[in-house]
C-alpha cells in the first residue's frame, strides 16, 4: 500500500509527485450553502462539486482500473462530490469497497461536510481510510446561519440558526470520531470576506480541540445567481494573513488547487474524468462549447499523445 506521506492534500512534499483521483458518484447533498451552485459543469470550470458526469460504483471501478494504467504516479482514490459523499451513502462507501477490494494499494480518502459523519465514521476507518476533510465554515451557529440555508437529516429539515448549530454538534461528533479512529482529519474552511474572514482563528482553534490535524483555508469562488455571489473574492494578502493566524492553533494547507469533483493527475493539473473519455458538458454559453469542441478533439487523439 502507498504511504500515507503519499497523499498530495495532506503533504507537500508529495503534491509534485503523487496523483490523485476524484469520484463523482454522489450528486445529492444534505445542506445548502449561500455559495454553491453544482448545477454547471463547464470544461472551464475548476472549483469544487463541478463535475461533467456523475458515475455508478462500478463506472467509477472501471475508471480508476483505467486510470493507473495511464496515470503511473495515482496514488489517491477519493469522493468529494459533487454534492456530498454520506448524503449519498450507498454509492460512496459501495464505491470505496470496490476499489479497495480491486486496488489495496491505492490510499482512499473522502470529502464530506461532516452533517452525516458521525453515522458512518467507523465504517470509513475500518474500510482502511487514513485521510478525510471535513468542510468547517463556521463555529458560531450565528456566523453559521449567514452561510448555510438549511441542514437535512432523517427527512426533516432545519433552517438558519438551528440549521447551523445541528451541522456544528455533528461536526465535532464526526472529527472526534475519525481522529479517535486514527484517521488524519483535514479541516477545509472557505472564507468568506464580510461573513467569516474574522471567525477563521476561532475556526482552527475549536476544531483542533475535536483532533483535527490540518487545515486549508479556501478563498470564496463568487459563483453568480447563489445567494453570496455578489460578494468578492479574498485578496491573496488576506489570504495570507488569515493563514499565518489560523497557523498558530493548526498547521496549513497552503498549495491546494480547489479540485473539481471529477480531478484526476497531479494537483494544479486541469486533467479530468473526461480524459477518461466521459462526455463533457457545458453551460451553454458560446466559449464554453468551443472549449468542449477543443477537448472533444484532444480526447480522440491516441492515448500515447494524451
Amino acid at each position: 500500500m502507498r504511504a500515507a506521506t503519499d497523499h498530495p492534500c495532506f503533504h507537500r512534499e508529495a503534491h509534485a509527485r503523487c496523483a490523485r483521483m476524484h469520484l463523482p458518484v454522489a450528486p445529492r447533498c444534505n445542506i445548502s450553502c449561500g455559495y454553491c451552485d453544482r448545477k454547471f459543469a463547464c470544461v472551464n470550470e475548476s472549483r469544487p462539486g463541478v463535475s461533467a458526469t456523475v458515475l455508478t460504483p462500478e463506472e467509477a471501478l472501471r475508471h480508476v482500473e483505467r486510470a493507473l494504467a495511464r496515470v503511473p504516479e495515482l496514488a489517491v482514490v477519493g469522493i468529494a462530490g459533487p454534492g456530498d459523499p454520506l448524503a449519498n451513502p450507498d454509492e460512496s462507501l459501495t464505491t470505496l469497497r470496490l476499489v479497495r477490494a480491486a486496488f489495496p494499494q491505492v490510499l482512499l480518502c473522502l470529502s464530506c461536510n461532516g452533517l452525516a459523519l458521525p453515522d458512518y465514521a467507523e465504517e470509513l476507518a475500518a474500510l482502511g481510510i487514513r485521510h478525510a476533510t471535513v468542510t468547517v465554515n463556521a463555529v458560531d451557529p450565528a456566523v453559521g446561519a449567514a452561510i448555510y440555508q438549511h441542514a437535512r437529516i432523517n427527512g426533516n429539515v432545519f433552517e438558519g440558526r438551528e440549521g447551523a448549530e445541528l451541522l456544528m454538534r455533528r461536526q465535532e461528533k464526526g472529527v472526534r470520531l475519525l481522529a479517535g479512529l486514527g484517521v488524519t482529519v483535514k479541516i477545509n474552511t472557505v472564507v468568506i470576506p464580510g461573513i467569516n474572514d474574522a471567525h477563521v482563528s476561532a475556526i482552527a482553534e475549536r476544531v483542533r480541540s475535536w483532533g483535527a490535524a490540518l487545515m486549508n483555508c479556501i478563498p470564496l469562488i463568487p459563483v453568480a445567481g447563489t445567494p453570496l455571489g455578489d460578494l468578492p473574492a479574498p485578496s491573496p494578502t488576506v489570504m495570507t494573513r488569515l493563514r499565518a493566524t489560523a497557523e498558530t492553533f493548526l498547521p496549513q494547507m497552503r498549495h491546494c488547487a480547489r479540485c473539481r469533483a471529477d480531478a484526476l493527475g497531479l494537483l494544479g493539473s486541469s486533467r479530468t474524468l473526461a480524459d477518461m473519455h466521459v462526455p463533457k458538458q457545458t453551460c451553454g454559453k458560446a466559449a464554453c462549447e468551443v472549449s468542449r469542441s477543443d477537448e472533444e478533439r484532444n480526447l480522440r487523439k491516441p492515448a500515447s499523445r494524451q
